[in-house]
């Protein structure tokens, strides 16, 4: 059964362009019968805002955008981390790295990998836990961007798992979380298209089934770049639901329509194609205006 998700990091409050990720996710979830997710990423303390979960799940639920069973909470998961990446290193794909940002820099935009990172031992100091990688091309195909290929020995190297400071990483709790609910279907923003080879090789890695992915268009503002909670997008408020959903639905070129938030979604629902989103990485927000 599909098995779809939205995970919003709790730094801020939903605007525009996350709303937009969560109608995708929610309308391809439901186009088919699908479950529906709702997981809060709180694994990053010093960037979260106080009250921000509360407020993105009261934005979803002004929106219509109702989930299926109880909230996830990353911050409560950490024995599912910790056991993961124990796997990981008992089966030699994980090493800790003590470089610093100024070592890493002398080595241009590729980590040196694991010999560079013995050579300069741990100690007593922090250090990061990173993935090893396989010069060798990851293929897989999106359903909105097509077939992609990525090489993650030249394109970053090794990668962070668990940071420095001890706060573990993205790429290690999304791929935990998304095998230990049985998500089968990931639509997120373009913005994270690079991220998917780097968790299809951790799947690989822990044995885990690897869903389908699809990324859809950001939306950037005046200046070209991602809105974004760290830019102080503006949020979006409930007072403004149907002009925010038909904003999203034109941004995923979908046509539905209706006189209430539920009637638009119910008929967004039977209408959604993914095959009519657009493929490019972004969308200027003035152009759906």
């Amino acid at each position: 059964m599909y098995c779809g998700r939205f995970a919003p990091s709790p730094t801020g409050a939903l605007h525009i362009g996350s709303l937009t990720c969560a109608l995708a996710s929610f309308l391809d979830a439901r186009a088919v019968g699908g479950r529906w997710l709702v997981r809060i990423e709180d694994l990053d303390p010093p960037r979260e805002k106080p009250g921000a979960a509360a407020d993105i799940l009261r934005t979803l639920e002004q929106h219509g955008l109702l989930w299926d069973g109880e909230v996830v909470y990353q911050s409560r998961r950490l024995p599912l981390y910790e056991d993961a990446l124990a796997r990981l290193a008992a089966d030699g794909h994980a090493f800790r790295c003590a470089l610093s940002r100024t070592q890493l820099e002398a080595f241009g935009s590729n980590h040196p990998g694991r010999i560079a990172s013995d050579s300069h031992g741990t100690g007593d100091g922090p250090f990061a836990w990173r993935l090893d990688v396989p010069d060798a091309a990851i293929d897989f195909v999106d359903r909105v961007q097509a077939r992609q290929s990525f090489n993650l020995a030249r394109e970053g190297g090794p990668f962070v798992i668990r940071r420095r400071d001890g706060l573990f990483a993205y790429q290690l709790a999304v791929v935990v979380d998304d095998a230990d609910q049985g998500v089968t279907d990931v639509v997120r923003g373009c913005d994270l298209l690079d991220s998917t080879p780097r968790q299809l090789l951790l799947q690989q890695r822990l044995g885990l089934p690897q869903p389908r992915y699809a990324h859809i268009p950001v939306l950037a503002g005046d200046d070209g770049q991602k809105l974004s909670k760290q830019d102080l997008a503006a949020p979006v408020t409930a007072d403004r639901r149907m002009a925010n959903l038909r904003l999203a639905l034109r941004a995923l070129g979908q046509v539905a329509t209706g006189d209430t938030p539920e009637e638009l979604l119910a008929a967004a629902t039977a209408a959604w194609d993914i095959a009519r989103v657009p493929r490019q990485p972004s969308i200027p927000l003035a152009s759906l205006a």
